[in-house]
């Protein structure tokens, strides 16, 4: 196997050490690379940490005409260095057209693993994208769970394989270093300078604030990853004690902290088959708190006798 030009000890060091952390069994890992700076510079850095302990996956969308040049320059990459590479092709759904392709990249790459029977996808974020995700997020004024920015690991449930992000620990300009020293080519998405988006536009910000402190930008998003995770177990123990399942949906019997009522509700919609975002469950709670119902998610919330019951909308009549 080629080796790729060499890289500082210290940075392969480092990333050895994320992967320990993540994926202790050493089980074989997926990399999901784009082709950009960031993820080309993971694939070097595991070619040096973990030789022959990974496949990649590269994901063309679709959705730009430079989408097949950009698979190529990975699977070139990957071939100069002898690495397993496959090309997967999705189709974006109509709406918001960055969280459809998200969505149907993470499809993709799950199944992709599952079939390459693959320990874990690992991703390219780092800690400027955390710092940008805490900031972008406060801006909107999220709850913990928003806060908690993107994990280290994750399991969701709509996927069968976890989501590590080995280099949360690296800044986007230790991964440009890697890049130029290896000489590597290494593709340019034009929405990543596209003043739409508000991650671009914080990014902007953020490059005129030599005072911010990316890295403890993101250790607080990490100590509010470790809140919320408490307050998730914290809901586990009052659910049984707080929430009856009914003939016809649930029954929460309010407490008297807010979040955790909240977050109970939000679980109980997430059980009856919901997926309300942060804002509805936060609009329906005041409306329950002030003794009125709502509608949210395909469930019809109701107060009566100081409890909330929660049932399935009954079906629009037409006609």
């Amino acid at each position: 196997m080629a080796a790729s030009t060499a890289i500082d000890a210290a940075l392969v060091a480092r990333f050895r050490e994320a992967l320990d952390q993540l994926n202790p069994d050493g089980g074989k890992l997926g990399l999901a690379v784009s082709g950009g700076p960031d993820s080309m510079a993971m694939l070097l850095l595991a070619h040096e940490a973990i030789p022959g302990g990974f496949e990649v996956a590269t994901v063309d969308h679709g959705l730009r005409p430079e989408a097949k040049d950009e698979c190529a320059l990975v699977v070139a990459a990957c071939e100069e260095r002898g690495l397993p590479c496959e090309v997967l092709s999705v189709e974006v759904g109509e709406g918001n057209v960055q969280a459809q392709a998200r969505a149907a990249r993470y499809k993709a790459l799950a199944d992709w693993a599952e079939r390459r029977d693959l320990a874990a996808i690992a991703t390219a974020h780092h800690v400027d994208d955390q710092a940008e995700t805490l900031l972008m997020r406060l801006n909107r004024g999220s709850g913990v769970a928003g806060l908690a920015g993107v994990r280290a690991s994750q399991r969701r449930a709509d996927l069968q394989v976890a989501i590590i992000r080995p280099l949360l620990g690296f800044a986007r300009a230790e991964l440009a270093e890697i890049i130029a020293g290896a000489g590597q080519a290494v593709a340019s998405d034009p929405s990543n300078s596209d003043p739409r988006y508000d991650r671009v536009r914080m990014r902007q910000v953020l490059a005129d604030c030599d005072w911010l402190d990316r890295s403890a930008l993101a250790q607080s998003a990490s100590h509010l990853a470790e809140a919320y995770e408490a307050l998730q177990d914290y809901a586990q123990v009052l659910w049984p004690q707080m929430v009856t399942q009914t003939a016809d949906g649930f029954v929460l019997t309010p407490g008297s902290s807010r979040e955790m009522n909240r977050r109970l509700l939000a679980m109980v919609m997430q059980e009856m088959g919901g997926k309300p975002r942060g804002g509805d469950v936060a609009r329906l709670l005041t409306r329950l708190e002030q003794g009125e119902g709502g509608n949210v998610a395909g469930i019809l919330a109701k107060v009566k006798n100081g409890v909330w019951e929660l049932v399935p909308e009954p079906p629009r009549q037409t006609g």
